[in-house]
């Protein structure tokens, strides 16, 4: 028998080493245990990974010729758990392994060096943790993705030099160490995808990235780059994406960039670019172009006009000018552009949507002249259409108002005309109508009820006419209805009151007359009316008295009779200005009723006065009697009451300051902090409330301040610090936060009943919130898994605490910064509703006076302050924001701002932000707990956490524009309806609950 032969016969029996049945059986046994580790026997789809089947014919197995395992790929399978390295490189032929888009976890132990005949290695989008090993003994690899993972400390990009057959490296959303740029990269000249988005990479783009020629995808993202785009990246005329956006680049784009033909997407949004776009005009074959928050200038090219694969064009806040090219976005399914924010002039390019594809058009704060092109009322695609604060004229195609799928309309700040059409009614998807500044007239179509999803509809300063139509009655998703500065006649019609969901009813400076009804209190929200200069007559009706205003004026009308007891305080007064017929006796700032007696004969009123002086002579020699009595009988309990005390009420009040002073006693003890205690303290008449004691007295003071900072890890030199500056402080606490909350007036922040002060301490008396704080519902053990607050829930929060933080920001004259926004300072009702608490950092903004916009206090929490602070010691709006973002973020994830998982010197917004690239990454991000129904809705929240927590403040929305975020990611719900219970109250099933609306998840 030939040698060979019996050599193989051998082989196939297993009699000699690396043998057949030898080899199958250990395969076999090495992937069976992955089966384990993996936790498979619980996963769909894996049924074949049974020790009497071949190990070729597993999922997700493929052999080669010689049917031994050559690759693994488990890409997107749902598993979990840690992979045995180890037992997996004795696979003698495995040369790819693909165990990416998982949730695998653990760190990347050192014995992968040993699959040295590795060509592939993917491990992206699970969770590994920890550092990289040396990866230079797998000098095959021609893909290394190791992407969007929780990767840590030192690359040791010095590995890479090995890996010269490198065809892709895919590291980004790592937390690795702050590191130049890797100088190694240059070496691998086979590159065709380099991706180290969000890597922490800092400093210059080198110029030998001009010899990685073979790139087709080079993404730079997210990282603390700088200087200019280097000249040489013109060399890399392969490429079809290339990401620079969210860095610090300045200077221009470089001369010669009209080279990269090939360039599909281009994103250099979020730096400091400069210059003209002129270097673009070549680059026929773009898609996605995205250059927004930059400093370009000039015009756009109109070779733009010709780009017929261009379906995504942003170029918002940067300072473009001229004329738009006629044929922008014709050829292509165009998806949306977004021109905002710069100074373009001319007409809108008509043809966009001619695919009918587009759903976004922003041309808004422009200088676009002209009408509407008619080509977009058939756009029936459109989501958003926003053309506000522009020159645009004439009458608005009809078939806009009735676009089927749109959810803003903004028109407003133009000089439109004519009236809305009444195929209004057909937009069903429509909730935001902001068409304010501009001429329209008529009379509101009755058909608006048609548009059942409208939530702000906004039509102030135009020439609108005739009655408000009783069909607005309909629309039970409506909150704020502007209607102020037009020509509206007639009554307002009772059917307001239906609109359950208002907050804001503006209709000032009309003509409207009759008297106002009394439904108009109704809607269970309400908290700003204001139907100042109109015709009003009759009595102020007294079910608004029970309506907790932030915003109230019904000045100047022909209003008369008594005010009700509820609106009559000092926070309205001007509201009543300008109706002579109004009387109260409870406020010196309107004429007295009981001035008004009646009667017509002097004798009458002689007699009167004579009946009064004899009894107040009576009640006189009583009062002096017992006064002598109980001075004799009570003095030790007189005397316990301080005369210093001086209270000052900013509500109407049901008790005395003595009634408070002598419940501020240990037992009552919520909360304290560096400032004085909190009580909660239970009136006689049996109302609830908050009393924050603040000492005036620096021993005491200082003492609080030392225990506190004592409990949270202070310093020594803290405490000191804390015990010479506690009067200085103190003081300004105080004064703070009774001049920011004794003039706010907002569902969404907490009221402010009265201060108390004396000598020797000061007490503000607030309403009490009994689900305590946000931070307690979250993160404290005592209150369960998250405090029963399931995803509707939270939503609510969030756009809760949202409107109060955009009403202090955006609600006043002068934004008012909070400067300590965190879950700790939301508090919850007892239906869970949200209240911005804890003013004691309060700054009132003047930079409308000249001013400085920002405040140089030590201000905010750790894991909650904006990154700018430690280079700037500066604060403003944009701090808040950032704030505000780390709260959205603890509401989703359910972890606190810092955890030890996050990595050291990391916090909840590296860890989310670096996670945030894929949808399906983002998800993982999601507390456990809640439900699968609400997890896409949580996502979008997340979003904007990121959005509100980018690094640079200029990037971060306004909280105005916040509240319109969180309110388009609204949650699905399932409300169910409950019943009244007599004397107040409601029953759902026959339980009594407290809140108005009981909800149920699906």
């Amino acid at each position: 028998m030939p040698l060979s032969i019996l050599f193989s016969l051998l082989l196939c029996l297993g009699l000699l080493p690396g043998g057949g049945r030898g080899d199958s059986g250990d395969e076999l046994q090495i992937l069976l245990d992955l089966k384990v580790s993996l936790g498979l026997n619980d996963i769909e789809g894996f049924e074949s990974w049974t020790p009497d089947n071949s190990p070729c014919n597993f999922t997700g197995i493929v052999c080669n010729s010689a049917n031994s395992v050559a690759k693994i790929n488990l890409n997107s399978k749902g598993i979990s758990g840690k992979p045995p390295f180890s037992s997996l490189c004795r696979l003698p032929a495995l040369s790819e392994l693909s165990l990416g888009s998982n949730h695998l976890s653990g760190t990347l132990a050192a014995d992968i060096r040993n699959c040295t005949g590795l060509q592939r290695l993917d491990l992206a989008y699970n969770k590994f943790t920890g550092v990289v090993p040396d990866l230079s003994p797998l000098n095959k690899l021609k893909v290394l993705n190791l992407s969007d993972n929780a990767f840590s400390g030192p690359f040791l990009w010095s590995s890479l030099g090995n890996l010269t057959e490198l065809l892709a490296l895919c590291l980004g959303y790592n937390g690795f160490d702050e590191s130049p740029f890797p100088a190694v990269v240059a070496n691998l000249t086979k590159l065709t995808r380099l991706y180290i988005s969000n890597t922490n990479i800092k400093g210059k783009i080198p110029s030998w990235i001009g010899k990685l020629t073979e790139l087709r995808d080079l993404e730079l993202s997210n990282n603390f780059l700088t200087g200019e785009i280097p000249p040489e990246i013109v060399n890399l005329n392969k490429l079809s994406q290339l990401e620079l956006y969210n860095d610090s680049l300045t200077g221009k784009i470089p001369p010669g960039f009209r080279n990269l033909s090939n360039l599909v997407s281009f994103d250099a949004s979020m730096n400091n670019l400069e210059g003209d776009l002129s270097e673009l005009r070549s680059l026929s074959k773009l898609v996605s172009l995205q250059l927004f928050y930059n400093d370009f200038s000039g015009e756009v090219p109109p070779e733009f006009g010709d780009f017929r694969d261009l379906v995504n064009l942003s170029l918002y806040n940067n300072y473009l000018s001229g004329k738009l090219p006629a044929k922008l976005g014709s050829w292509a399914k165009f998806d949306y552009i977004d021109v905002s924010s710069n100074f373009f002039t001319g007409e809108i390019p008509p043809d966009m949507c001619r695919w009918g594809t587009m759903t976004r058009l922003f041309v808004l704060e422009n200088n676009f002249s002209g009408e509407i092109p008619a080509s977009y009322a058939n756009c029936s695609s459109l989501i958003r259409f926003r053309v506000s604060n522009n020159s645009l004229s004439g009458v608005v195609p009809a078939g806009i108002w009735s676009l089927p799928n749109v959810n803003i309309i903004d028109l407003a700040l133009n000089q439109f005309e004519g009236p809305i059409d009444a195929g209004i009614g057909k937009a069903k998807s429509l909730a935001q109508l902001f068409i304010g500044n501009n001429r329209f007239s008529g009379e509101l179509p009755p058909e608006i009820s048609g548009a059942s999803s409208l939530v702000q509809f906004d039509a102030t300063y135009n020439q609108f006419s005739g009655e408000i139509p009783a069909s607005i009655g309909g629309l039970q998703q409506l909150q704020s209805l502007y209607l102020q500065h037009n020509s509206f006649s007639g009554e307002i019609p009772e059917i307001i009151g239906s609109c359950s969901s208002l907050t804001t009813i503006d209709l000032a400076r009309n003509s409207l007359s009759g008297t106002i009804p009394a439904t108009i209190g109704d809607p269970p929200n309400l908290n700003s009316l204001d139907l100042s200069n109109n015709q009003l007559s009759g009595q102020i009706p007294a079910s608004l008295s029970s309506v907790k205003f932030s915003a109230f004026n019904l000045s100047n009308n022909k209003l008369t009779g008594p005010v009700p007891a509820g609106l009559a305080i000092d926070a309205y007064i001007t509201g009543f200005a300008g109706n002579p017929g109004l009387c109260s006796d409870d406020t010196p700032y309107l004429r007295r009723c009981s001035s008004n007696l009646g009667g017509s004969s002097d004798k009458l009123r002689t007699i009167l006065t004579s009946l009064l002086a004899v009894l107040a002579l009576l009640l006189a020699a009583v009062g002096l009697f017992l006064f002598i009595k109980k001075r004799r009988s009570d003095r030790n309990r007189r005397m316990a009451k301080d005369p210093s005390w001086d209270l000052k009420s900013f509500q109407i009040l049901s008790f005395d300051e003595q009634e408070i002073i002598n419940s501020i006693r240990q037992e009552n003890m919520i909360g304290k902090g560096g400032s004085g205690n909190v009580y909660r303290v239970e009136l006689g008449s049996g109302k609830v409330v908050a009393v924050k004691h603040i000492w005036n007295d620096p021993m005491a003071a200082a003492a609080a301040a030392m225990n506190s900072s004592w409990e949270k890890g202070g310093t020594t030199a803290a405490m000191l610090s804390g015990t010479r500056r506690s009067r200085s402080v103190r003081s300004r606490e105080f004064e703070a936060e009774v001049t920011t909350l004794s003039s706010i007036r907002h569902v969404n922040v907490v009221k402010l009943y009265c201060s108390i002060t004396s000598e020797d301490a000061s007490l503000l008396v607030y309403e009490h919130l009994p689900n305590g704080s946000l931070w307690d519902r979250l993160h404290t053990e005592s209150c369960g898994q998250q405090g029963g607050l399931g995803w509707e829930t939270r939503h609510e929060i969030a756009v809760g605490a949202a409107r109060g933080l955009a009403y202090l920001h955006h609600g006043w004259g002068r934004p008012i910064l909070h400067r300590d926004v965190k879950s700790s300072n939301i508090l919850l009702d007892e239906c869970f509703k949200p209240r911005i608490a804890d003013f004691g950092l309060a700054k009132v903004l003047y930079a409308a006076g000249g001013g400085d916009s920002s405040a140089h206090v030590i201000a905010g929490t750790h894991g909650y302050i904006a990154p700018e602070y430690a280079y700037t010691w500066k604060v403003n709006e944009k701090s808040d924001v950032y704030s505000f973002g780390v709260v959205l973020m603890e509401l989703v994830t359910g972890r606190r701002p810092i955890e030890p998982e996050f990595g050291e010197n990391k916090d909840i917004v590296c860890w989310v932000s670096r996670r945030m690239n894929s949808g399906e990454s983002a998800v993982e991000l999601v507390d456990r707990t809640i439900p699968d129904w609400g997890r896409e809705d949580a996502v979008k929240v997340l979003r904007v956490a990121v959005l509100c927590t980018a690094r640079l403040p200029a990037m971060r929305p306004s909280m105005r524009t916040v509240v319109q975020m969180l309110e388009e990611a609204e949650a699905r719900s399932l409300r169910l309806k409950v019943d009244k219970v007599e004397g107040g109250g409601y029953k759902f099933e026959g339980k009594e609950i407290g809140c108005e609306k009981v909800k149920l998840s699906p």
